[in-house]
């Protein structure tokens, strides 16, 4: 039997943990390409939003 279920959890900096089989679109409904595992931005900082690329560190 294989595991379907999503996990989502918010680090303590802000990201947004995401695990799983998940569609992710933007606000038009056009599709953004992830992983299984992906890490979404909760500062704004981020130059590859809406994934984290670190910025919230500087």
């Amino acid at each position: 039997m294989k595991n379907d279920s999503v996990n989502i959890f918010r680090k303590s900096k802000g990201q947004i943990v995401v695990e799983g089989l998940v569609s992710l679109t933007d606000e038009d409904g056009n599709k953004i390409k992830h992983g299984k595992r992906f890490t979404l931005c909760g500062c704004n900082k981020s130059e590859n939003l809406p994934f984290c690329d670190g910025s919230h560190k500087d």
